[in-house]
């Protein structure tokens, strides 16, 4: 009870300052706390001024929202206001830290399930004002995008596929707190149409997929596929020459396919048509086609407005979807074609989690960001945009794109 007492203390205030005396020059002896409560999962991390992980936990909410069709916002933040103290303190437990320990909280503010985000940000704000700790505001995305280079040798610029159930945005990294937007999505995020697809060719009702996401789901069915060009599906916006997305039209193709075919075999009730493997296997191609056929215009507009050089040909692919194989192995294809090289992190740190929530913090740490000032915490932004808006700019450069066509390659 005196927790929460605090906590709705906080909430009225939406900054928090530091006395400018604690300015903060990173060294390998720091530790920083990350926090992520953006959507359904309550990850924490606490890593050191190297970016050596020092411990980290994560409650997944996975289980309780497959029984919902998706994610409950309600039932999120119920969940994330439960699960937010014991997730701190495993990481700390983890670590073999206390809060006394740490120099600085990162806390994801922006974008996110509004509810979801508030969780986290008012508890760092509780950890903050008790222990007189500086916090760091951190973008979703951006922290997505960056926590590749713990594991991998990029140097700005890069190019960035963001792909999970809640965004699917094409961007150009130019360094740690500046990004240029070059495409997004304009309805269904492709994590969130592979769950929907999933639910309706009712996969669950197979054990072996009962208890996995349905983007998983989806992967694993396909490939059990013994003919995976039986099924045809468009390739989205193909006349529209941008690097913006749409997966609707893909999903109700499957609807049609799929009507068509439970009709055919009669399947009602429960029970799963003969050809849902290969009904699988065509619609992750067709995804797989369509980040491809954007990603390659991404590719050719940055070249031609000499955003990359020769010396920066990197493809980072991060976000939930990343953890998908085949599209991973889809972007690496491209990659090879056009002289890049693509890169992902490893999969545990591809979904929501507080490791790349911590290292977004230390890597503005180490540009200072902030750390001469009065640091605070800004309003949360649900909806924040990623950078700098070119999305206009690519549609206006009309680049002819070829369709690159992937059944018969990876």
């Amino acid at each position: 009870m005196l927790l929460h007492k605090c906590l709705r203390r906080l909430v009225t205030s939406s900054v928090i300052r530091i006395c400018p005396s604690r300015t903060l020059y990173t060294s390998s002896n720091h530790i920083i706390l990350g926090i992520e409560t953006s959507c359904d999962d309550t990850g924490c991390a606490v890593i050191d001024g190297s970016g050596n992980i020092l411990g980290e936990s994560l409650y997944s909410q996975n289980a309780i929202h497959t029984k919902y069709g998706g994610v409950n916002p309600l039932v999120a933040k119920i969940l994330h206001r439960e699960n937010i103290e014991p997730a701190v303190a495993e990481a700390l437990n983890k670590a073999d830290k206390t809060i006394k320990d740490v120099d600085a909280i990162a806390v994801t503010t922006k974008p996110g399930l509004l509810i979801s985000l508030q969780v986290g940000v008012r508890y760092a704000k509780y950890l903050a004002r008790m222990h007189s700790k500086p916090l760091i505001p951190i973008h979703h995305m951006e922290a997505h995008a960056l926590i590749a280079r713990k594991y991998h040798d990029l140097e700005f610029p890069f190019l960035v596929l963001l792909i999970s159930g809640g965004h699917c945005l094409l961007a150009l990294a130019k360094d740690v707190d500046e990004f240029v937007l070059l495409g997004k999505g304009l309805d269904n995020a492709p994590g969130e149409v592979l769950d929907k697809v999933a639910r309706r060719m009712k996969l669950k009702n197979r054990p072996e997929y009962s208890r996995m996401s349905g983007g998983r789901a989806v992967e694993l069915a396909a490939s059990k596929a013994s003919n995976p060009g039986l099924f045809e599906f468009p390739l989205p916006l193909a006349r529209v020459r941008d690097c913006n997305f749409s997966f609707s039209g893909l999903k109700d193709s499957l609807e049609r396919k799929l009507i068509k075919k439970e009709f055919e075999h009669q399947a009602m009730g429960c029970e799963l048509i003969p050809e849902v493997n290969d009904l699988c296997a065509a619609f992750q191609t067709a995804v797989a086609e369509h980040l491809v056929h954007r990603t390659h215009r991404a590719i050719m507009f940055c070249e031609k407005n000499n955003l990359i050089t020769p010396n920066h040909r990197k493809i980072v692919v991060s976000g939930g979807v990343a953890c998908n194989n085949f599209i991973f192995k889809s972007i690496e294809y491209l990659a090879n074609q056009t002289g890049y090289k693509a890169y992902r992190p490893p999969p545990q740190v591809c979904t929501d989690n507080g490791v790349m929530i911590a290292w977004n913090g230390l890597e503005k740490l180490r540009k200072q960001y902030d750390a001469h000032k009065d640091i605070c915490v800004k309003d949360i932004d649900p909806t924040a945009p990623l950078g700098k808006n070119l999305v206009n700019q690519v549609k206006s450069a009309n680049i002819s794109t070829k369709v690159t066509r992937l059944k018969h390659i990876i």
